[in-house]
């Protein structure tokens, strides 16, 4: 089994800046694929960022390229996602997903997700 725990969230102002963090445990970890979703409400969940642990190589959706970043700590089992220039539009609940074979941008090819952390962007 693999946890997944979001933290980092928070109320900001557009223009400002969070970083999120989605800390990772288990017996059944891999480090293989970890991404990050988002969910506004009366939407459906979408694809933000990914990551593949072993060789760091990283996935954007457009709207957030050029502002976002996803990173990890190996040694903390710790996924990051650095949120620059934040906009109103932005804001949702953010989950952390994992711990999926290969890059896929479609949350039902990720078998683990975090309770997620509410991230709201002012005006």
């Amino acid at each position: 089994q693999v946890q997944l725990v979001e933290s980092g969230g928070g109320l900001v102002q557009a223009g400002g800046s969070l970083r999120l963090s989605c800390a990772a445990s288990g017996r059944t970890f891999s480090k293989r694929m970890i991404a990050w979703f988002r969910q506004a409400p009366g939407k459906e969940r979408e694809f933000v960022a990914a990551l593949n642990w072993n060789t760091v190589t990283t996935w954007y959706a457009d709207s957030v390229k050029g502002r976002f970043t996803i990173s990890r700590d190996n040694a903390k089992n710790t996924v990051y996602l650095q949120m620059n220039s934040l906009k109103p539009e932005d804001t949702a609940v953010y989950y952390c997903a994992g711990d999926g074979t290969y890059y896929s941008s479609h949350a039902s090819d990720y078998a683990y997700w975090g309770q997620g952390t509410q991230v709201t962007v002012s005006s």
